[in-house]
């Protein structure tokens, strides 16, 4: 595991503020919002439908504190470009969006260094104010929007949102989860694209490397991954690249590829300060997480009599609800993992809380890789790489 201290080029102009929100592509947005307020604890927020004058494109936004979700679907047969999306990933993110200041130069920045611009910046204006936009291709078929409030803006989310059509009075009668913010979105990537990527971002959006580890150091018994953590200067945004690493069976990363037609989001990190708490109310709503074997618990055990940091929670408690723990000299962090949250195998959420702790589980990556494939293995995906690199079924 490396940890990187050099935060690289400081942009001459603008910044990467923060995560402003995600957009999914969805099959059915208003039925994939409402699973995510019954089981994850969102609201809505906003809508942009036929009522609004969207005549190709419905909306659906959905909020917990800093959290924004927007789902989108098409409204009419033959919309090629999300029919295909649907087809080829399933349900899955389409875009990251970041806020972001001096959106031209930092468009202008990346298409001189070999970015692929979507669409140049443009501006949209309601009564609440004026947001700036543009577009710019990352990896696989996702993209990252970059949007710039050129005022204040007092609307409900952005300009041409309208309230929502309906807010479902069971809700309110859910256990809050308390979920606060996006703390990191991670990208699988084929084998050998990890390194591109990610220096893709150092060289055209101007990130560096905050935190790396290699299939050395993150395996199991049968598969491994290497990961390289981008994020902006400011150490605002955080962007884990995965990639599969070669071992006996088929690593998880390349389930996740297979599955999703290419490169996507694996998954999105969503921060709590209190995560017993989340998890219990999390549950108690009907959400499936991985579970940690009994044995993880027993070894964390001994390995905190020797620690020089001490984890306030109570361990049974944790071990309970399946919640992981890492740590170092100086902190630690708690997270737990989600099963897929569609059919495909594809995108699952985290739920983290960190204590003085800055990494990505690199403690927990073999309980969580064992967990997964467990899962794998159910869905008959664990199976063995031979020498010529096809799959095959192990038994």
């Amino acid at each position: 595991m490396t940890t990187y201290t050099d935060k690289g080029e400081k942009p001459l102009r603008g910044r990467f503020v923060r995560f402003h929100h995600i957009t999914f592509w969805v099959g059915n947005a208003k039925q994939a919002a409402s699973f995510y307020c019954d089981k994850m604890g969102f609201e809505p927020l906003a809508y942009q439908g036929l009522e609004t004058g969207s005549r190709e494109v419905v909306s659906h936004v959905i909020k917990q504190d800093k959290i924004i979700f927007v789902f989108q679907s098409a409204l009419n047969p033959g919309n090629e470009e999300m029919g295909e999306h649907l087809i080829k990933h399933g349900d899955a993110v389409k875009d990251i969006a970041f806020q972001v200041e001096d959106c031209d130069f930092l468009v202008k920045t990346a298409l001189e260094r070999g970015a692929v611009v979507v669409k140049e910046p443009w501006v949209e204006q309601d009564s609440h104010g004026r947001v700036k936009y543009a577009v710019i291709q990352t990896y696989g078929d996702t993209t990252h929007t970059l949007i710039e409030y050129l005022q204040p803006y007092k609307g409900l989310f952005l300009p041409h949102y309208r309230e929502p059509l309906f807010r479902d009075p069971l809700l309110a009668k859910l256990p809050p989860p308390g979920l606060n913010f996006i703390d990191h979105i991670v990208g699988n990537q084929p084998d050998d694209q990890m390194v591109p990527i990610s220096d893709w971002y150092q060289k055209c959006l101007m990130f560096h490397r905050f935190w790396s580890i290699d299939d050395k150091q993150i395996h199991t018994q049968y598969s491994a991954l290497r990961s390289i953590v981008v994020t902006n200067y400011e150490e605002t945004i955080k962007m884990p690249i995965n990639e599969p690493a070669t071992g006996k069976k088929k690593s998880q990363i390349q389930e996740y590829v297979d599955y999703n037609g290419g490169p996507g989001v694996q998954h999105i990190a969503l921060n709590t300060s209190n995560i017993i708490q989340a998890i219990e109310k999390l549950r108690e709503r009907g959400m499936e997480f991985l579970s940690a074997p009994d044995a993880y618990y027993v070894t964390l055990r001994e390995k905190l009599r020797t620690a020089k940091i001490r984890v306030k929670e109570d361990l049974d408690h944790l071990q309970k609800l399946k919640i992981l723990v890492d740590f170092d000299d100086k902190g630690y962090l708690l997270q737990i993992f989600t099963k897929p949250v569609q059919d495909r195998p594809t995108l699952f959420l985290e739920v983290i809380q960190r204590n003085n702790h800055f990494g990505f589980g690199a403690g927990n990556f073999k309980s969580l890789f064992e967990a997964i494939e467990k899962d794998q293995d159910a869905r008959g995906n664990l199976t063995v790489i031979t020498p010529e690199g096809s799959a095959q079924a192990f038994r």
